[in-house]
């Protein structure tokens, strides 16, 4: 297999692992982010406690992802971007936002602490609609129409419960007490708002293109597809039924929620990277046609090969350090 072949492959797969790692890894604080607002001061000391030591290196892998894009598929990075300039501007707002509220509201004086607490929360909220509604614009192949833009704000508001899920997951892995009962019970609620936005991508993915259509529903393609859509089911209900019995009262598998959440999300891109491949833009460009000259591709798989390796090892050991339930914020 010839460089011009087999490295636009490596770097294709480099750039979903990053991307998929920053939706699991973001994806739970943001969430939390999310689920601030109307809490208890106390308890929102707690929540945001609970991703004081990770939120910020979580966000290490959107920029390896967004470089990989940039680096490896010029072409396709100026397509992708510049059809979603606006969206990519108001992550970057959020994301921004959060940031300077999360080192602002521990110093605040007690009158201003609930406006850093909602630019927290809003900063959460608007990331992460934006993110929705990019995938949901991506998927559908960058429409402007009434259709598009519903469909990109339905995905928006999907992914904003998805992120959700998984920060109810991980509080109550990192929280007790009434502040665990009540992520069980968010967990529930946006557990069936993930499931929609899941079946919405599912429906819409095939509809938009005949070649993803006929990748997913020809035979012999459906029988071995078959297990992807029936092991998300299966995984769906079983999260479902472990939340119920948590908040029932049992405290043995408080990991359910979490797992389940990073399960659904790995199924469904997953599924995603199914329908698109080899294409980085839905049947207009492939992974090959988008890709840098060999020989420079050569030269940044060196440069990734030494930087992955140290992130991966720096991820590993910040949460094994700072693993178990948390406690309150403090900067003393």
């Amino acid at each position: 297999m010839s460089m011009e072949t087999w490295l636009p492959l490596v770097f294709t797969a480099l750039m979903a692992l990053a991307m998929l790692l920053y939706v699991l890894l973001d994806g739970y604080d943001l969430g939390v982010g999310i689920l601030v607002r109307g809490q208890a001061d106390a308890d929102q000391d707690r929540m945001i406690a609970s991703i004081g030591p990770f939120w910020d290196a979580n966000e290490t892998w959107l920029v390896l992802g967004i470089g990989l894009l940039l680096v490896a598929f010029p072409l396709a990075h100026g397509l992708i971007l510049g059809a979603l300039y606006l969206p990519v501007a108001a992550m970057l707002v959020g994301l921004i936002l959060r940031g300077v509220a999360f080192d602002f509201r521990v110093k605040a004086r007690a009158e201003h602490k609930q406006a850093w607490n909602l630019a927290f929360w809003a900063g959460s909220l608007l990331a992460a609609f934006a993110q929705g509604w990019m995938l949901g614009s991506y998927v559908i192949g960058f429409r402007d129409d009434g259709i598009g833009l519903a469909f990109a704000a339905l995905i928006g508001l999907c992914l904003c419960a998805g992120y959700a899920l998984l920060g109810a997951g991980w509080l109550v892995l990192k929280t007790e007490g009434e502040l665990r009962r009540r992520a069980l019970r968010w967990a529930y609620a946006n557990l069936w708002l993930t499931g929609l936005g899941i079946a919405a991508v599912s429906v819409a993915t095939p509809w938009v293109s005949p070649r993803i259509f006929e990748k997913w529903f020809a035979l012999p393609q459906l029988l071995f597809l078959l297990p992807v859509p029936v092991l998300t089911a299966l995984v769906f209900a079983a999260t479902e039924g472990g939340i119920r019995r948590l908040r029932k009262g049992e405290t043995s598998r408080d990991w359910i929620p979490f797992a389940g959440a990073v399960s659904l999300f790995v199924l469904a891109f997953a599924g995603l990277a199914y329908s698109l491949f080899p294409y980085l833009v839905s049947d207009r460009m492939t992974l090959w046609q988008a890709a840098a000259a060999p020989e420079s591709l050569l030269i940044m798989l060196v440069g990734a090969a030494i930087t992955l390796p140290m992130i991966l090892a720096y991820t590993v050991y910040v949460y094994r350090v700072f693993w178990g339930r948390s406690g309150g914020l403090s900067y003393e």
